[in-house]
């Protein structure tokens, strides 16, 4: 593994774990009206729970 794939691993889990939590938060929750800005695509939902869980699991590196 090089050096920066080992640095950043804990925001790359957090990156993929928030894009299947997006997805799967589009496909059971979702938006019934279509309006609505993060939820109405699963391309929007995943996106935004990608950023959210990179984030997040970045909060966790030292």
């Amino acid at each position: 593994m090089s050096s920066l794939l080992k640095k950043n691993l804990l925001v790359i889990i957090g990156i993929i774990a928030g894009a299947i939590a997006g997805f799967l938060y589009w496909k059971f929750v979702g938006c019934t009206s279509g309006t609505c800005p993060i939820t109405s695509k699963p391309l929007n939902s995943s996106v935004y729970g990608a950023v959210m869980g990179g984030l997040l699991f970045s909060m966790l590196k030292k």
